[in-house]
């Protein structure tokens, strides 16, 4: 039991993040309190009715938090009512497939960071390649008539060479003029969104039966088929982004070109001496993740599990997703099975969110607010260490776990 506490009090990676997390909700807590009138009202005759102000704070920070998780896990009312007939189980499966359908994109995005950060550059343009990921799967989705099975690989091909292309401009700009990654990647962003915009219009791309600004439909036979029976809706996305972990996690961990990108990110001028080419490294990994990106982009227009999903292109197509995966790529610490975690976690935050605003009436925005807080936290480990008073731990400092992390 010593052994087990001297273990959990250690200010070791996994205890600094899950305490990240902690104080990010508790934070979130606080903020449902001062966004909240009446609780605020109440809070002046605190000293007259303590017990009544501190029940009715918990019932609402409580009541916000429990439809996150009705909204992402399920509702033990609605599992009691399917198993007595008296609901579907339709709306017992329906957040989990909500939090898969938020969850497929952020693993692909979180890769695409993690895999830069290994190998020592920072990619901040993971909006731009996953904006070249829609629009190349979803031009390939309905300009290229193919038979059905083949379609599809074309149009996941064409996301992957969308996002990859955008990422190879950053490598070869990189390696060959030490041009910076995260000012060029920033720009690129900007190239990809307005592209967009001006290519929507296009005669060939625009749909004609419509007015405003949006694409035809990717065809039927290019997007990504379900792959669960029943109620609980899942398609081909999520089986490929756990084969794109796996796959990164192999060539990260088993692979010489693994080992050489993250000997060049540890020390570039150590990995030159050692006669690894850094320049070819830096241009490995920037296309592969604007790939990963790229087919995080291709979920979005080819994914059948997403209910309402209009199968097109249009000015926001790509949400936020790109720039979320840099957060999840941070909780994730730049391990690719960590990053499929905390892409979990994002991804039921992002559909718990949602009955939260509507049922609780708490602004969906606390959702981004605690997802910002987790990255503060995460990147301040010192500041984690010294509210809970951990102790260092015994490589050192937390610093040094964090940077074998990445």
């Amino acid at each position: 039991m010593r052994r087990i506490w001297e273990r959990i009090t250690t200010a070791n990676t996994v205890t600094v993040t899950v305490l990240a997390v902690l104080l990010a909700l508790v934070i979130g807590a606080v903020l449902v309190v001062l966004g909240n009138t009446q609780l605020l009202s109440e809070y002046g005759y605190f000293f007259a009715a303590p017990g009544t102000v501190l029940g009715d704070t918990w019932s609402a920070v409580s009541d916000a938090y429990a439809n996150i998780f009705k909204g992402s896990v399920f509702d033990p009312a609605t599992v009691s009512g399917a198993i007595a007939g008296t609901s579907s189980w339709a709306d017992v499966f329906g957040p989990i497939s909500a939090t898969i359908t938020y969850t497929v994109p952020l693993i692909f995005t979180g890769l695409a960071v993690a895999l830069a950060f290994r190998s020592g550059l920072f990619n901040i343009g993971g909006q731009g390649q996953v904006i070249m990921g829609c629009v190349g799967g979803a031009l390939v989705g309905f300009l290229i008539p193919l038979p059905v099975g083949l379609h599809l690989l074309a149009a996941l091909l064409g996301a992957a060479l969308g996002g990859g292309l955008l990422g190879l401009i950053v490598g070869v700009l990189k390696a060959r003029t030490g041009a910076h990654e995260v000012i060029v990647t920033i720009m690129l962003n900007y190239v990809a969104f307005y592209f967009l915009q001006w290519l929507i219009g296009r005669k060939g791309v625009h749909d004609p039966t419509r007015t405003d600004a949006i694409s035809r439909k990717v065809d039927a036979s290019a997007r990504l088929p379900l792959v669960s029976s029943g109620q609980l809706r899942l398609d081909l996305g999520l089986p490929i982004a756990l084969a794109a972990a796996a796959a990164i996690a192999w060539l990260l961990e088993r692979s010489t070109a693994g080992f050489e990108l993250r000997a060049v990110g540890a020390n570039p001028d150590a990995a030159r001496t050692a006669g690894i080419s850094v320049g070819r490294s830096y241009v490995l990994a920037m296309t592969t993740a604007g790939a990963l990106a790229g087919l995080g982009g291709g979920m979005l227009v080819l994914s059948t599990s997403a209910l309402g999903n209009t199968f097109a292109l249009t000015g926001q197509v790509a949400g936020s997703v790109g720039f979320d995966g840099i957060t999840v790529a941070l909780l994730g610490r730049g391990r690719p099975w960590g990053v499929v975690a905390s892409a979990v976690l994002f991804g039921a935050l992002r559909a718990g969110g949602n009955r939260m605003s509507l049922v609780a009436h708490v602004g969906i925005d606390l959702v981004t607010v605690i997802q910002a807080l987790i990255v503060i936290f995460i990147a301040a480990p010192a500041l984690v260490r010294a509210i809970f008073r951990l102790r260092a731990s015994r490589a050192g400092a937390v610093a040094t776990g964090l940077a074998k992390g990445w």
